[in-house]
């Protein structure tokens, strides 16, 4: 009797020593599920609308600036050759200079000319006087005849023989005056201002002026200087259809503005004065030639510059900032705000760049406010708070 109440007792305890742990972990329980009914009735936190900057889509005419690749080119190149054969004397100019027009370039041996002209001088001397005798004698010969002294063809004969005389003088003076002219061309002069090339002759030749080898040097002249230039097919066709649908707008001439190769800008500017009536079939360009004043020289032919065509307006045109216009997996886009200050995505069809924007050929309209900078996290329908950009 005493174990078993003793045993009894022992197993009293038990039950208690266990369900002390589990009343304390419902407990426990309870208690996370009320602390969760009290964590879902407070109200959510709204975030603040995104700082955003805007601009304001306007509609109108932008001038546009075509830059292209140039090379300059002498207005005016001219061959200087020997017109005389004869021994280059002497080279009077400094190979590479710029020179004057007048200026002497080269000297070749006078001598033999000189001696041509006073042989033509004493020809036409020699002519003059018989020219001097048959005219006395004519006037000798008149009165005679009308007294019928001498006959009819006495008068003829010396009216002949005066003729004859007055022609020869004419043609010893032609002599002359082409022996003067040989001369004259021993002193060989730049018909033109302008830069000299290197001397193709040297000093004590013999120069053949009937051979293809008698070319002395070249000169080019350097204002105005020509720029040339090519666009392509595809930058033809859409200048001509911009013309034509009225998306562009031209000015009479074009205007050229130079940019040397350290960036600057040169100051004459150049107007647009040929155009080639074809394309290049090599090629497939259309070339233009612009003539730009060079007074200081400072353009050299053969130099590449860069030719900034001008003169293009663009009409109805929009540009926004390069940066305003993203891509995503369906094209291009843009945000724009809404009436309720929320963001929503547009698609458009960007264009050429202008600058540090870019034109807008297809999904604005004028008056729509699109976001240029802070889009770049936006989701669509945000809140934003929209600030004009600078």
């Amino acid at each position: 009797m005493f174990r078993r109440g003793v045993t009894w007792g022992c197993n009293m305890r038990r039950p208690f020593g266990r369900v002390l742990p589990v009343i304390a972990l419902m407990g426990l329980v309870t208690l996370a599920e009320a602390c969760g009914r009290t964590d879902a009735k407070a109200p959510a936190a709204v975030p603040p609308p995104a700082a955003v900057t805007t601009v304001t889509v306007k509609v109108g005419d932008v001038p546009i600036v075509n830059e292209l690749v140039g090379q300059t080119q002498s207005s005016h190149t001219v061959n200087i050759y020997a017109r005389v054969s004869g021994f280059l004397e002497r080279r009077v100019y400094t190979e590479g200079a710029i020179v004057k027009e007048g200026q002497t370039l080269f000297l070749m041996d006078p001598k033999p000319f000189q001696a041509q002209v006073e042989q033509a001088k004493a020809a036409l001397a020699m002519q003059a006087a018989t020219l001097a005798n048959a005219r006395a004698n004519l006037e000798r010969v008149k009165p005679l005849v009308e007294l019928n002294a001498l006959s009819r063809k006495d008068l003829d004969d010396a009216t002949g023989q005066f003729q004859t005389a007055a022609a020869s003088v004419e043609q010893a003076k032609a002599q002359l005056e082409t022996a003067q002219l040989n001369l004259s061309y021993t002193t060989i002069v730049s018909p033109i201002a302008g830069i000299t090339g290197a001397a193709l002759q040297t000093e004590g030749t013999y120069i053949d002026a009937t051979s293809q080898n008698s070319q002395l040097t070249t000169v080019m002249a350097l204002s105005p200087i020509w720029v040339t230039f090519s666009v392509s097919e595809n930058q033809y066709q859409w200048y001509t259809e911009g013309l034509r649908t009225g998306g562009l707008r031209g000015s009479r001439e074009g205007i050229v503005d130079l940019v040397l190769v350290d960036g600057s800008i040169f100051p004459h500017r150049g107007t647009i004065t040929f155009t080639s009536p074809s394309f290049d079939q090599k090629t497939g360009m259309y070339l233009l030639r612009a003539s730009v004043d060079n007074p200081q020289g400072v353009l050299r032919p053969n130099q590449f510059v860069r030719a900034r065509l001008k003169g293009l307006v663009r009409t109805h045109a929009i540009l926004l900032p390069q940066r305003a216009v993203q891509q995503g997996p369906k094209g291009h886009f843009v945000w724009v705000v809404n009436h309720d200050n929320k963001a929503e995505q547009q698609p458009v069809v960007p264009g050429d760049w202008h600058d540090r924007d870019v034109f807008i050929e297809q999904g604005l309209q004028a008056g729509e406010r699109v976001i240029v900078d802070g889009g770049l996290t936006l989701q669509p329908g945000q809140a934003v708070a929209p600030q004009p950009a600078r």
